[in-house]
């Protein structure tokens, strides 16, 4: 499996993500969007951002690794935050740093309105390409 990331001419330079991620591979790891809950599904964090989005990020990588994934063949992720604004992104990437270190996935941050509990203030969700196992 190998991952190309291209950041062409003629658009902005990008901070902490790679404009094209072309995955060369023939497993693909779909993570749904985790939530800032414990193992026994509480509430990580209440009304904090930076608490909550290490929770977040902690549970991609716990799914990355039931699937045999690893964070650096993530190939894109989506981050959603509600009220984002622009002072959170330190925050988020502060988390985001301590799952992926310097691999740069796609990546989309949406701000929205709410999430499935209005407690939630980020969810983030991931898709990776792995090398087929065992075959």
């Amino acid at each position: 499996m190998t991952i190309e990331r291209i950041n062409p001419e003629g658009l902005p330079p990008p901070l902490g993500y790679t404009h094209v991620t072309v995955a060369t591979g023939s497993r693909l790891v779909f993570i749904a969007g985790q939530e800032p809950e414990d193992e026994h599904g509480n509430l990580v964090g209440p009304g904090d951002l930076a608490v909550q989005a290490r929770q977040v990020f902690a549970n991609v990588g716990r799914a990355l690794a039931a699937a045999d994934a690893l964070p650096e063949q993530v190939t894109k992720i989506t981050i959603f935050v509600v009220g984002y604004r622009r002072e959170h992104l330190p925050v988020i990437e502060a988390a985001r740093t301590a799952l992926f270190g310097d691999h740069l996935p796609a990546d989309t941050l949406v701000g929205v309105e709410t999430l499935s509990r209005p407690e939630y203030l980020i969810e983030v969700e991931a898709i990776a390409v792995t090398a087929v196992t065992g075959a």
